[in-house]
């Protein structure tokens, strides 16, 4: 027993004390004193019990039951009223306390209870003294057990109790605590699906089709079009650091400057050195993200983009040949002075374009083996051709079975198919196999 709890035991009332005033109302007062008389009711059967075993023929009920009532009321209220002299105290000084009042106050209840059974009922012959000899031991060792025994009960009853209430706290805790994280998840799923593109524009010669799917209620991915001109879109992906409402509040941020600065930057990598100077100057640690930013030209046919840490895009030309696009820099919010390059790709009709975050490349089967960049190229060969939202379709359901559809991040694909709208034929294709 801990200190803390022995301490709060002592201040609750002792046993076979009939009031405590530390129970709130009158009716509680007197539910406890009838529960104490019925405790001492059983105390007097098992007292009677015992003399009746030992002398049958000079124990009488009447004088057992008076005995027992008196002794263990006259007990119950001296403890009761001495309780301060031994309350709020450590461990063994509340025992040694405790006994020391019990004992005192046994050596008044036995002598004064004794008195009451002898001029009250019995009226012997001898005197007082002789008959208080005679039966004094039995009645004191009785109270002084029956004390003990009771006051161990009380502390354990206490402590089991304030257990009880402590898990009681913490389930009830816990509990709030999964629903506030239900509805923080539920408000960043809102914010996440709010910033997703509802419909994405197009431009002659392309056509462009996204697709996202968190790992959990809310991700960490984000993607965007956005129109800068009758022939020029902004491209962007990006995976932010964190989950939950903090990655959906740091992927709005990332969202509002992107669509702020792309229209004015000169350059993909001047957008993204603004992003990232602005995301540096944020004092937190946690505040990153990966990012593709292209603009794609319907006129040029070109693609003019700025990677900073973030996974590099196939490119499936329309001879057969695969490419992954090179362009290295350092993931946004962590180097402020980082000088971003800006690269340039031409488009040829029939060539597809394919961007990603890590959650499609790492997605692994239970054995840990990872999807990998090299199945993406393969998926992509084989898909090549398709429509892009078909194509994306597709290259999911071919992940999903290679992880089991347990996706351990959020993943978003971004297809962008050269010639789409120059009316060429489609021939819809099955999902591709794998080889393991």
């Amino acid at each position: 027993m801990g200190t803390r709890s022995a301490n709060e035991a002592s201040t609750r009332v002792a046993p076979c004390a009939p009031f405590a005033s530390s129970t709130p109302g009158i009716r509680a007062q007197l539910r406890r004193f009838a529960e104490m008389q019925a405790l001492f009711l059983a105390i007097a059967a098992v007292i009677y019990g015992i003399l009746w075993a030992i002398q049958p023929e000079t124990t009488r009920l009447s004088i057992v039951l008076v005995y027992t009532f008196c002794l263990c009321n006259f007990t119950a209220f001296g403890l009761d009223g001495l309780n301060f002299l031994y309350a709020e105290r450590s461990p063994l000084t509340f025992w040694v306390g405790f006994v020391s009042v019990l004992i005192v106050l046994t050596s008044v209840t036995v002598p004064a209870t004794a008195a009451i059974v002898f001029y009250g009922m019995k009226r012997p012959g001898g005197p007082f003294l002789n008959y208080l000899g005679v039966n004094w031991k039995f009645a004191a060792v009785a109270t002084i057990a029956f004390g003990v025994a009771g006051q161990i009960y009380e502390v354990m009853k206490f402590e089991l109790e304030q257990r009880n209430q402590e898990l009681r706290e913490r389930v009830e805790q816990d509990t709030a605590e999964r629903e506030a994280q239900a509805q923080e998840l539920e408000r960043g799923r809102e914010m996440q699906l709010a910033l997703m593109p509802k419909e994405i524009p197009q431009i002659e010669g392309f056509e462009i089709a996204g697709k996202w799917e968190p790992a959990g209620m809310v991700g960490g991915d984000y993607f965007d079009v956005i129109r800068l001109g009758d022939k020029k879109l902004g491209i962007c992906i990006g995976d932010v650091v964190g989950k939950s409402v903090s990655g959906a509040v740091l992927m709005a941020k990332v969202q509002a400057m992107v669509r702020a600065f792309a229209p004015e930057s000169a350059s993909t990598a001047r957008m993204c050195e603004r992003v990232n100077g602005e995301l540096c100057d944020n004092a937190s640690a946690d505040k990153m993200a990966t990012l593709f930013y292209g603009v794609l030209d319907a006129e040029h046919k070109t693609l003019r983009y700025t990677s900073a840490g973030h996974p590099r895009p196939i490119l499936k030309r329309a001879d057969g040949t695969v490419e992954q696009l090179e362009n290295g820099g350092a993931v946004l919010g962590v180097f402020p002075a980082w000088k971003y390059k800006e690269s340039v790709v031409r488009l040829a009709p029939g060539d597809l374009l394919l961007l990603f975050t890590d959650g499609i490349s790492e997605a692994a089967r239970p054995d840990g083996e990872e999807f990998g960049e090299k199945r993406l190229i393969q998926v992509a060969e084989a898909l090549a051709g398709e429509l892009p939202s078909e194509l994306n379709e597709k290259f999911f359901g071919v992940v999903k079975d290679w992880c089991g559809s347990h996706l351990a991040d959020d993943a978003t694909l971004i297809a962008i198919a050269t010639g789409a709208a120059e009316g060429r034929e489609v021939q819809p294709r099955e999902r591709p196999a794998l080889a393991a």
